[in-house]
């Protein structure tokens, strides 16, 4: 609707004759207001607008009306600076945006992520990576020699939270879940039913040769000792009270000394095998081939234990009888040392045992033996990986990286090997292999 301008004054022309105005007689009641087509600006209207006749309005930014015509295109999706006026309508400069801010946010949010992840950063920091890879697939047990080494996975470093990172036997069987029995037949003079206790009678002295945690931290592992026969356990009990090179009872054992090693949680990764067959004599002869592999944090002495240094012969193999008791190069740990306990962040590392292990039962009826007792056979065998080397104290010694400030001079020089690989054939000896102390691939 059309608004009325100023009025201007009206001429006399336009008054009708005799002087008589021609609105004279015009009545503005509420009809006429309201039909009418023009309406008279405000008074505050029109003041404005004789203001701005001679002094235009100052944009105090920030605002656009439909007289400002198109908004000007902005770059990159950037806004366009505005600037900034004070109450009186003269501008003022624009003081520049504070870069300190956001850089500071920034590293905030860096230092709370590393806070969260200390184990990742730490593994980045060491050349590692963080814990990105996907789990390693759960393996059965072995049913019969494998023809590979277990494929590689991603490395990393394990910790007490995560004692099998960057291990492929992460997805091996825990403990005794490794030992799956063959199903038993009549061989030799045995029934079934007497192979099936021999086959038995065999897992029960692997478990406690090679899981019982009282034997791991460095105890007597007495429920392994009863179950061999009487000549097998006086030849393994002189090894425990008198270590030596002769007479190691590692030979037998899996033992690590707490004062260096303190295996992490009660979970040993396990794989292997068992079979049976019958003999010559019509007896039965039972196989286990298995490798053990054991997590392992550092214990307070770690790395101040005295270094042997290699011997100027070869190591010589086991001998097939009795050792008379030596001097001891260690008094052994008879009892398990309570240790603090240590944040899920601490390094750790691996050691893994393979052991070959013959087992034979006489026929009761041409020898002198206990039926139910355990005897070796021919070829029984070990090896270690990541572990000293010519130490013959009756325990293990794994290597802790932090804690390795042995010299180049003192390292293994002897051949890379993969203790995860189960198809090679192991030689036999005393763990050393031929008297050379080899190094691994990985543990």
């Amino acid at each position: 609707m059309p608004i009325a301008e100023d009025p201007e004054p009206r001429p006399d022309e336009g008054r009708e004759a005799g002087g008589k105005d021609p609105f004279a007689d015009l009545v503005l009641d509420e009809e006429f207001v309201k039909g009418a087509n023009v309406k008279e600006q405000a008074g505050r209207t029109r003041m404005l607008a004789a203001r701005w006749k001679h002094t235009p309005p100052v944009d105090p930014g920030g605002r656009r009306s439909v007289n400002d015509g198109p908004a000007p295109k902005r770059r990159f999706g950037r806004k366009p600076k505005a600037l900034a006026y004070d109450a009186w309508g003269n501008p003022r400069p624009v003081r520049s945006q504070r870069w300190q801010t956001p850089l500071f946010v920034a590293l905030t949010i860096v230092v709370l992520l590393a806070a969260l992840n200390v184990d990742g950063l730490r593994n980045w920091f060491h050349g590692g990576s963080p814990d990105t890879s996907a789990p390693v697939p759960t393996v059965a047990p072995e049913t019969a020699k494998p023809t590979t080494a277990p494929p590689k996975v991603a490395e990393d470093r394990p910790t007490v939270a995560r004692p099998w990172a960057g291990s492929p036997a992460e997805g091996w069987p825990n403990g005794a879940e490794a030992f799956v029995l063959p199903e038993a037949k009549a061989t030799g003079v045995f029934s079934a039913d007497q192979v099936a206790a021999q086959l038995q009678l065999v897992k029960d002295y692997l478990i406690a040769a090679n899981l019982d945690p009282k034997a791991l931290a460095g105890g007597r592992p007495e429920a392994a000792l009863a179950m061999l026969d009487r000549e097998e356990r006086d030849h393994a009990a002189a090894a425990l009270d008198s270590p030596s090179k002769e007479n190691d009872p590692t030979n037998w054992f899996s033992r690590f000394d707490p004062r260096e090693a303190i295996p992490v949680g009660d979970v040993v990764k396990v794989q292997g095998r068992i079979s049976f067959e019958g003999d010559g004599d019509k007896g039965v002869l039972v196989h286990a081939d298995y490798s053990y592999v054991y997590a392992l944090r550092p214990g307070k002495e770690a790395g101040k234990l005295p270094k042997p240094s290699k011997p100027t012969q070869p190591a010589q193999p086991k001998p097939s009888g009795p050792a008379a008791p030596g001097d001891s190069t260690a008094k052994p740990v008879g009892l398990v040392t309570p240790v603090d306990d240590v944040s899920g962040d601490t390094w750790t590392t691996r050691t893994v045992i393979r052991r070959v292990e013959n087992f034979r039962f006489y026929d009761p009826a041409r020898y002198q033996v206990n039926p139910k007792k355990l005897a070796f056979g021919d070829g029984s065998t070990s090896e270690f990986g990541n572990a000293e080397c010519f130490v013959y104290d009756g325990f293990y010694h794994p290597h802790f990286d932090q804690f390795d400030d042995r010299t180049p001079g003192d390292r293994p020089t002897g051949p890379k090997e993969d203790p995860y690989d189960r198809s090679r054939e192991l030689k036999p000896g005393d763990g050393n292999g031929d008297g050379e102390c080899g190094t691994v691939s990985r543990y």
